[in-house]
């Protein structure tokens, strides 16, 4: 299993730092990050995922893999008629964000490998430009593509949930409460984040 290269020591400094972690960290310790294996792959999950449940969004994406004959590239997806990819559960909104993504990088107006040279605010702003993607989408594909270490995305309500069950505080957390921790976790928010996803999820979160 492959790990990003700061996984092991990302865990043994958050460990030390928080004690709710470490008990996250000692009990889903196989956990990792896993991607989707291509930019345009996890972008077309990340769209698919956005406003519904983890479950959801996972029967729904193994319905578009079969649309699309396990070929999930840009080529397909605008081949595809709307009413096809609407079969696998996804509304029209979503048929029509997808088209653009195909089209984006068909056409190479969104160019992917820029992203490896931006900051993180630039980042987002790149991928907020696409249609459909929003802060949310640049936080999930800075995470899981990119495997940036210390993104903490607190628009995520899988995270807020997650911090309030194991931190016995109230839902949503307090802006205090998430500035306080997000500096505890600072420097692998992301590593954090996955193993908060975890302690809610009996799957592990991939985009």
């Amino acid at each position: 299993m492959k790990f990003p290269s700061y996984w092991h020591k990302a865990k043994r400094i958050l460990s030390r730092r928080d004690p709710v972690l470490r008990r996250l960290i000692k009990k889903y310790n196989k956990t990792t990050l896993r991607t989707q294996g291509t930019p345009f792959i996890s972008l077309a999950r990340i769209c698919i995922a956005q406003q519904v449940s983890t479950k959801a969004s996972d029967a729904i994406w193994f319905k578009f893999k079969k649309r699309c004959k396990n070929k999930i590239n840009p080529k397909k997806i605008l081949e595809l008629s709307t009413a096809k990819l609407k079969s696998a559960g996804l509304s029209r909104q979503k048929v029509k964000y997808l088209k653009n993504l195909a089209k984006s990088f068909k056409n190479k107006s969104f160019d992917p490998q820029k992203l490896k040279y931006m900051n993180s605010e630039e980042i987002t702003d790149y991928i907020s430009q696409l249609k459909g993607y929003s802060i949310w989408s640049s936080n999930m594909y800075k995470i899981f593509s990119l495997n940036l270490p210390d993104c903490f995305p607190t628009t995520d309500i899988g995270l807020l949930r997650a911090l309030s069950v194991n931190y016995k505080t109230r839902y949503p957390p307090s802006r205090k409460f998430l500035e306080k921790i997000s500096k505890k976790y600072s420097g692998y928010r992301s590593v954090a984040t996955i193993f908060l996803w975890r302690s809610l999820d009996p799957g592990e979160v991939e985009y």
